[in-house]
């Protein structure tokens, strides 16, 4: 018995040597955070007057506005950025509404996509452009030129742009809308 004793507390000490405290030694892995930016084009606008440079939606681009809120209705969203037409604020409100998010408006050409980045880590975003500054933000983001200026008839992709730390990764969606017409 005293044998036994005698090898539990040898076994004792040896785990408590053993298990020294490590993780001062270890590399403590680096929290990074994750941000997610989602890009759409305005939805279906007038083009009775193609001389009018700032046209409203027609009835069917409402209806895609209102799809929009319902597909992001569960995205918790902490801003939305919208370029300062008709067209794109009319795309925004919806989703604005819902959300009781104030747009905030840009400038595509003076958009500073760094300061985008670090004002918004770790939150989520929508951001509503138009058919050729949509793919084009998104392409800055990516820091590589993935997706070239969407077609004038596509209204309805979703680039999803996530970023954990400085690594950005893009997927493109399609939704259709069954708007009325």
């Amino acid at each position: 018995m005293k044998i036994f004793r005698t090898a539990l507390a040898g076994l004792s000490l040896l785990a408590l040597v053993s298990c020294k405290n490590t993780s001062a030694d270890a590399a403590t892995p680096e929290i990074q955070e994750v941000s997610t930016f989602y890009f759409i084009r305005h939805a279906e606008k007038d083009r009775s007057n193609p001389d009018n440079p700032d046209p409203e939606l027609i009835q069917r681009g409402l209806g895609r506005a209102m799809h929009w809120a319902e597909i992001l209705n569960h995205v918790p969203l902490d801003a939305i950025y919208s370029t300062d037409y008709a067209r794109t604020t009319m795309t925004a409100a919806p989703t604005s509404v819902k959300k009781d998010i104030t747009v905030q408006y840009y400038d595509p050409s003076t958009l500073d996509i760094e300061k985008l980045k670090a004002d918004h880590l770790g939150q989520h975003v929508l951001v509503v452009g138009h058919s050729n500054t949509t793919p084009d933000l998104v392409n800055k983001m990516l820091g590589e030129p993935r997706y070239e200026a969407m077609d004038d008839a596509d209204n309805g992709s979703l680039f999803i742009v996530t970023l954990v730390g400085r690594q950005a990764t893009a997927t493109r969606l399609y939704f259709n809308c069954n708007c009325p017409e």
